[in-house]
């Protein structure tokens, strides 16, 4: 934030655009910046269709208290027509210790008022959505570069090839490369990792699962969707991880060794599923077999979003552990 001065905050901000994590993320930065010149800042967020020009007015009226303000006005495009003249007018002559950021998701609906603010001197951030393929390139480079490393072009093409084109998780993808490595991200580098994160298997899935893992379940969940594992196999895991556990909670706390014979199946899965038994109770069991069976009759079902089936198992299974815990 080195060298941001009272002086060189924009009075008034127009976030432009409908990609929410741009958008998003330029509110959160604007509100950083005055925060850098005053810790005490008073930061409020309003929706713009729903406020009057009376509530407008109070907030943007000199503070006895003085002290910086940040107004963040939601949905620009939905404030009334008088709404939108006060606020132009106040434009024109804006309080130095207040910033106004007025997120307006462009396009036809309220153009008249993102046009006015433009004219009367507002900052404009860009924040629409990405159209093709080499803006979504140049955004990886720049993700990777804000947080201070290098991104060669042939990287942020396999990166995109492997996670897909939507910016949440593109940016997710950036922040994790850079964590895990040393910064400097070629296109090995993307093909490492990933070639790593493919062995993310359904059976990851389900351990995190029976353990209550909800955060450690999806994550790998996801990941195995998006480097292309199938999801029939998830499911089976799921189902396959609930029986197991269900079977060796139901022999009893004994040598795995010994149970290998009774039940039929190796001493360290017998090991496994004698710990995560804890926490299980008969009745959590048979309430998860019912989420593993619906959720396989889903995925093989031919569901239209089998990726949400998965999803829903997750959370299910958990929660018949959790509502059966004693």
């Amino acid at each position: 934030m080195g060298g941001v001065t009272a002086a060189s905050l924009p009075p008034i901000l127009l976030v432009l655009g409908d990609e929410e994590l741009l958008a998003t993320r330029a509110v959160t930065e604007a509100v950083a910046k005055v925060r850098s010149v005053d810790p005490d800042v008073d930061v409020r967020e309003y929706q713009a269709g729903s406020l009057t020009v009376g509530e407008i007015a109070e907030m943007l009226s000199p503070s006895l208290f003085g002290g910086r303000r940040v107004l963040v006005l939601r949905a620009g495009q939905d404030a009334r027509k008088d709404l939108a003249t006060a606020l132009l007018a106040y434009a024109k002559n804006p309080d130095p210790d207040v910033q106004l950021v007025v997120l307006h998701v462009g396009g036809a609906k309220g153009k008249a008022f993102a046009d006015g603010l433009k004219a009367a001197g507002a900052t404009v951030v860009p924040a629409m959505k990405l159209k093709g393929h080499r803006e979504r390139v140049a955004f990886v480079r720049d993700e990777i570069r804000r947080s201070g490393g290098k991104c060669t072009e042939d990287a942020a093409e396999a990166l995109i090839a492997a996670v897909g084109g939507d910016l949440r998780d593109l940016a997710a993808a950036c922040s994790q490369l850079i964590a895990d490595t040393d910064g400097r991200i070629g296109a090995d580098t993307v093909a490492r990792y990933y070639r790593g994160r493919v062995e993310v298997t359904g059976f990851t899935v389900a351990d995190a699962t029976m353990i209550g893992d909800v955060p450690g379940a999806l994550e790998a969940l996801r990941w195995a969707l998006h480097v292309g594992v199938d999801p029939v196999p998830i499911a089976d895991a799921l189902a396959d991880g609930v029986r197991t556990v269900a079977r060796v909670a139901a022999a009893g706390r004994g040598d795995p060794y010994q149970l290998a014979s009774t039940l039929g199946m190796p001493a360290w899965k017998i090991k496994n599923a004698q710990q995560r038994a804890r926490g299980w109770t008969p009745e959590g069991l048979v309430e998860a077999m019912r989420a593993a069976a619906e959720c396989n009759a889903a995925v093989k079902g031919g569901a239209d979003d089998r990726a949400y089936a998965l999803e829903k198992a997750v959370f299910s299974v958990a929660a018949a552990r959790r509502g059966g815990a004693r």
